[in-house]
């Protein structure tokens, strides 16, 4: 288990250098030499490896470790034993994101599936109206579909299909089965496996034999440095476009509905649904499982509590939670209240079967 075949450690960086590039002050400079070759978490972190210190939460763990240096603000520098090296800084978690960047370079975006160096392989169909940049490279029984213009440095992975007329930016992946039609894709955009761009929003009409189907001929348009995690499906627009806006990253398995609008540098995690027309502001965080209703609008830094229920708009800056969403504040003391009502409930239960 010390070995790790899928992301190697790095060659190798020292603590002086590294610590000039994260912006980190290094505690003790006869450190500087070690040598760092990757990160690993504070319990077992071992020579050669570097890790981080949240809070004072944690410093049960510092017992195990035997990392070479540690990441930490100044409040947690008096934690850390005398043979771990410190860096200090005031965003140790930050830092850490870098450093893991630095020294893994491989897994910070999905990895190609076979050894070919570049180019196009013979298995896989481009179309001859297709363009492509120098430097494309794309994999194995991959599909370029008609007219679709692809940048350099963007590797498209085994098994994926991108349809006719989609343009796709430069340095993007998209990775190993994966889908993307009726889209429009902005520079370092990273799409996991097994993602669905584009395809039909779910609209239908109420017709005398049953449901109608609502023609979609809208588009999704990705903008720069988009992560959209493995499974999702952002459907395009009924005839506007669903946009995605930069900087904004999707976890996996979450439903994005046609027309939704979603700002720069959002966060939105595992089993989100967002319904249709919706529109999200700038550096919105939703929490996993949360659902948020159709023809709504969500304000600038608003943050929804996992497994949440969003019926109507949201102020900017609002924090909710609960079903239906509420102000945090209300949705604790709702559930406190609920627990004190079960345990009442619980004692009577209790004190009639004596």
């Amino acid at each position: 288990m010390d070995s790790n075949e899928f992301f190697p450690t790095h060659e190798g960086v020292s603590l002086r250098k590294l610590a000039a590039h994260l912006g980190a002050e290094l505690l003790d400079s006869s450190a500087g030499d070690r040598i760092i070759r990757s990160v690993a978490p504070l319990s077992r972190a071992g020579e050669g490896q570097l890790c981080y210190l949240r809070s004072r939460k944690d410093r049960e763990e510092l017992t195990s470790c035997r990392a070479s240096a540690i990441l930490c603000d100044a409040s947690l520098q008096s934690l850390i034993p005398d043979h771990i090296a410190v860096l200090r800084i005031a965003t140790p978690h930050t830092a850490f994101a870098q450093a893991g960047a630095l020294l893994h370079p491989v897994a910070m975006r999905p990895s190609p599936f076979t050894s070919q160096a570049s180019g196009i392989h013979p298995s896989a169909f481009v179309d001859p109206t297709a363009r492509l940049e120098p430097g494309v490279e794309v994999e194995p029984m991959a599909v370029i579909g008609a007219r679709a213009e692809i940048g350099s440095g963007t590797r498209i992975g085994a098994g994926a299909l991108v349809g006719s007329d989609v343009k796709i930016g430069r340095h993007c992946t998209i990775a190993g089965g994966a889908s993307v039609v009726a889209s429009l894709i902005g520079n370092g955009v990273i799409i996991h496996n097994g993602a669905r761009i584009g395809q039909d929003g779910f609209g239908y009409a109420p017709g005398p034999a049953g449901m109608l189907k609502i023609v979609q001929i809208g588009r999704v348009i990705i903008q720069d440095n988009v992560e959209i995690g493995a499974n999702t499906t952002i459907d395009r627009g009924t005839m506007d476009d669903t946009v995605i806006g930069e900087g904004t990253k999707i976890d996996n398995q979450v439903q994005i509905a046609h027309n939704v609008r979603i700002g720069r540098h959002c966060g939105i995690v595992s089993g989100v649904g967002i319904a249709g027309s919706t529109t999200i502001g700038n550096g919105v965080m939703i929490g996993g499982a949360s659902g948020v209703n159709g023809h709504i609008t969500i304000g600038d830094g608003a943050q929804i509590a996992a497994m949440s229920g969003v019926m109507s708009d949201l102020s900017p800056g609002a924090r909710v939670g609960g079903v239906p969403a509420r102000p945090l504040k209300d949705f604790f003391r709702d559930v406190a209240a609920a627990m004190a009502r079960s345990d009442e409930r619980a004692k009577r239960r209790g004190d009639r079967n004596e």
